[in-house]
């Protein structure tokens, strides 16, 4: 173990601690954030609205939770973790209350957008796999993020079931408001993950946060890397928001829907945590193109086959398992070439390409939807762009970046 992760271990918030608790933070947040398919149906019936306004909704959030992510992402890196995940979570809360009382597309827009986008950005992977990164050894970096995105993954599972039950039992506006309680509970815990970022100044390069932005956007392999992420969250939240509806279509039950959802979560910790455990051991950029390849090849074969039950259980398990398997091997590839210091700010820059996919992915699906009653052009779009991040990612150049001797050394 290396002499900054000794350090670390001195008080009682060792590294087990603090991936215990960003664990369970990722498994409230990421769960929440992935239930809100559920409610597009409902609420759009019940409102008057066109799958659209709801789609853009959550497309508005993914974009605002990638463009606050490297300001977040900024303050974690200077001031600690805490304060941003405790000021997530009240935003988080706000924003769900909010969205229990929207009636028309701009409230909505304000609440869902705008405050649990910048929610997510606060409390999301980016700042809790940066919190994990800086307190393991770097051969154990790998393992130990892809254990954070398993409970991000179990999240999903969980809290889907839950999210179904309160909508069928109570609806889904009083739904919402159990959800804002319940995200509430990450607020004590963000006071675990402060950091003491003293203990870092021996040993963190000479180096301030805008150049090693500079650096990294100057990085041929980073904006692979970015652009190859574009491609991860236009896959994942056309299939997270539109894949109920879309079931639906074809004549299979809501409950249906929810149970592929939940299925992805489930076999997501797997997944995860498989992945996380083969970056530390074969290339990362290697397992990058793999995985995007084999997401495009599981999605073609699902739209091949015969939609049913059956399918639709088994494409949730596989896809599942290819769900968030990049988050940690993308973490700790950007790690490795960059270092751990800026670990937040140069990790939420690159997922704001994600969300900016994210975006496409939510809002192009509902149009082209609402322009051809299909989802067809959306699962040939799915399955081309994929293709496409398996070939960015391969030619990465993974080395560690060399910034002199001392620093080097450090």
């Amino acid at each position: 173990m290396s002499e900054p992760s000794r350090s670390r271990t001195a008080d009682w918030r060792s590294p087990t601690v603090l991936l215990i608790c960003g664990g369970v933070v990722l498994t409230i947040a990421i769960g929440i954030r992935h239930s809100f398919g559920l409610f597009l149906q409902p609420m759009s019936a019940d409102l008057g609205w066109g799958r659209q306004t709801f789609a853009f909704a959550i497309a508005l959030q993914n974009l605002v939770y990638g463009a606050a992510g490297p300001f977040a992402g900024m303050v974690a890196d200077r001031f600690g973790a805490g304060r941003v995940v405790c000021a997530g979570a009240l935003l988080y809360a706000s924003g769900l209350a909010l969205m229990s009382l929207a009636h028309t597309g701009i409230e909505l827009d304000l609440a869902a957008g705008l405050l649990i986008g910048a929610a997510c950005a606060c409390c999301g992977f980016s700042i809790i796999y940066g919190v994990i990164a800086r307190s393991v050894a770097p051969e154990r970096r790998s393992f130990a993020l892809g254990i954070a995105g398993a409970a991000g993954s179990f999240g999903q599972f969980a809290v889907l079931p839950y999210s179904q039950t309160l909508i069928t039992q109570i609806g889904w506006q009083e739904a919402l408001l159990v959800l804002a309680a319940t995200v509430a509970l990450i607020a004590p815990l963000s006071a675990i993950l402060a950091e003491k970022r003293g203990a870092d100044a021996a040993t963190a390069p000479r180096q301030s946060v805008a150049e090693a932005l500079r650096e990294a956007f100057a990085h041929k392999g980073y904006l692979l890397l970015c652009t190859g992420y574009t491609v991860c969250g236009f896959q994942l939240m056309f299939i997270s928001l539109h894949f109920p509806a879309f079931l639906v279509d074809r004549n299979l039950s809501p409950a249906t829907g929810m149970t592929a959802l939940a299925l992805i979560g489930l076999f997501n910790i797997f997944g995860s945590f498989t992945w996380g455990w083969l970056g530390g051991r074969y290339r990362k950029k290697n397992l990058l193109s793999l995985l995007y390849l084999t997401r495009a090849i599981a999605i073609a074969a699902f739209i091949a086959l015969p939609i049913g039950t059956a399918t639709v259980f088994a494409f949730g398990a596989v896809i599942g398992f290819l769900w968030l398997g990049t988050a940690p091997v993308t973490s700790a590839l950007i790690a490795q070439i960059f270092g751990v210091r800026y670990l937040s700010t140069l990790g939420a820059s690159a997922f704001f390409f994600h969300q900016v996919g994210s975006f496409a992915g939510a809002a192009l699906g509902g149009y082209l939807f609402d322009l051809t009653r299909s989802y067809d052009l959306m699962w040939t779009l799915t399955i081309a762009m994929g293709v496409i991040a398996a070939l960015l990612n391969w030619p990465i150049d993974e080395r560690p970046i060399v910034r002199g001797a001392a620093q080097a050394g450090a």
